[in-house]
């Protein structure tokens, strides 16, 4: 797919703000405010990611300021409570940090997202070190596709794979992402996987998937005028 976003690594932001483990509270808080972000990577020496540190993390001192924890704090509030004291990234941050790799794809990512209730990933490569991050607004960049490139993915990816002696006589119509498939096919156990597949192709909104099996032949009622077509009893010889 020629131009058309597939993994991370094409639709990530490469410039990437991130600060080291030692890094100040204030120095977190003018770099979030400098660059209009929300988190921030922490890495190490070698530039591996191992942490990600948030302002939902830097708010903790903020929240807890006017709060006395007295001699017990409930087990819920023990992480809070120790953020708000901390005053460097490495105390701050989250960790182990939710990554993702330069070449997962855009679905893989946007899990990950789902899964942990984040915004936006830093993106690594296979040592874990640090080469780009990716938002949610990247991720969506694939429904940027037009009907015909996706249209033209599943005639080939899919259908000419799945059907090569039948190509010609299926049809694919594309409309706002939303992929329409039509014709007969010799196999109809297999239209649950053109489903399937033809939803991952990127940019792909929807499947309308109508593949009918081979047309029935009619049956035929025998001529009343030909007996050769009456059915008798065996060793029954009709008079002449």
């Amino acid at each position: 797919m020629n131009g058309t976003p597939s993994f991370v690594s094409d639709v990530m932001t490469r410039t990437v703000v991130a600060v080291r483990r030692g890094a100040t509270f204030k120095d977190i808080a003018k770099a979030m405010d400098r660059w209009n972000v929300s988190a921030l990577p922490v890495v190490d020496d070698e530039n591996k990611v191992i942490g990600v540190v948030s302002e939902a993390d830097l708010l903790r001192k903020e929240e807890f300021r006017e709060s006395d924890p007295g001699p017990s704090v409930p087990p819920t509030e023990l992480a809070a409570l120790t953020k708000a004291d901390a005053r460097t990234a490495e105390q701050l941050m989250t960790t182990p940090a939710v990554t993702a790799g330069e070449h997962d794809t855009l679905a893989r990512a946007a899990r990950s997202m789902a899964h942990r209730g984040v915004k936006r990933l830093p993106v690594v490569d296979g040592g874990g070190v640090l080469k780009g991050i990716v938002s949610r607004s990247d991720l969506l960049k694939g429904f940027l596709r037009d009907d015909e490139s996706i249209a033209e993915e599943v005639r080939h990816e899919v259908v000419a794979r799945l059907f090569p002696e039948a190509e010609d006589a299926i049809r694919v119509e594309v409309h706002e992402g939303v992929v329409r498939i039509t014709g007969r096919v010799r196999d109809t156990t297999v239209v649950p996987l053109v489903t399937w597949l033809t939803r991952a192709v990127e940019g792909v909104v929807g499947v309308d998937c109508e593949l009918l099996g081979p047309p029935r032949r009619p049956v035929l009622d025998p001529d009343p005028l030909d007996d050769t077509a009456l059915i008798r009893p065996p060793g029954v010889v009709e008079p002449r």
